[in-house]
């Protein structure tokens, strides 16, 4: 039997990320809070690991990024075009 694989090792000693939307997942129009989140696969091949950004308003998934690793960055990373040519138009409104 294989091992499990741990896929968080939390740091108690590292402050959270703050909320700055206070738990309100709602906007009265689209493209004016989007919210991400994070989460793993498992496959035959391993994991792949899965960040979504998404409108809150429409409550659809607007851009996504797979990786074979969780690292820091991920979520920084360019996100796929559809979702890079929104971030460029909300930006320089």
């Amino acid at each position: 039997m294989a091992s499990a694989v741990r896929t968080t090792i939390s740091d108690k000693a590292a402050p959270c990320p703050l909320d700055h939307v206070s738990r309100q997942f709602y906007a009265s129009a689209s493209n004016m809070l989007w919210v991400s989140d994070f989460t793993y696969v498992a496959t035959w091949a391993g994991f792949v690991y899965v960040a979504f950004v998404i409108d809150t308003y429409a409550r659809r998934i607007v851009g996504w990024r797979a990786s074979k690793t969780a690292h820091a960055s991920f979520a920084s990373m360019p996100w796929n075009k559809r979702s890079t040519i929104a971030v460029r138009a909300i930006g320089a409104a």
